[in-house]
């Protein structure tokens, strides 16, 4: 195993990810499925460049996940203050419901992941870690998904 920063961060996500779509195998999720029901969960009703900006996703490829979800009955759009070239999203009860599997799911990797670990580790730990989520932020400021989304 590689002991870099990237290599772990990277290890990490794909270890995160892998266990989830295996935990949510029976529900006919997708990849990208569960962090826009989980970020609809805490906003729900965001417009689409919201959901992108927040999901690390292009638009393009947000527009095909959420297709796939309305067509799955686990979202509906749409058109608020008359902006027929905005749609906000909300989830449906489907969605509401599978969400909850999605949480479930999150809260088990979690608890899996921080097993052997003490409250005041896990405290250091994540001040660093949001150290270096906002120092890569200020990094991703000029990448290409930040000025798709913003604009």
């Amino acid at each position: 195993m590689d002991d870099s920063l990237h290599y772990l961060i990277m290890a990490n996500q794909m270890l995160v990810q892998k266990a989830l779509l295996y935990k949510l195998k029976d529900t006919g999720l997708t990849i990208g499925q569960p962090k826009i029901l989980d970020y609809l969960s805490r906003h729900n009703g965001s417009n689409q460049k919201e959901i992108a900006k927040a999901c690390f996703l292009e638009a393009g490829s947000l527009t095909t996940i959420l297709n796939k979800m309305e067509e799955k009955g686990l979202i509906r759009r749409q058109i608020l203050n008359g902006n027929r070239r905005s749609f906000h999203i909300f989830m449906t009860e489907e969605g509401k419901k599978k969400q909850q599997l999605v949480s479930e799911a999150f809260s088990e990797i979690e608890r899996k992941a921080v097993e052997g670990i003490s409250k005041e580790e896990m405290e250091g730990f994540l001040s660093v870690y949001q150290k270096i989520y906002a120092n890569l932020l200020d990094e991703a400021g000029s990448s290409s998904i930040n000025k798709k989304t913003d604009q």
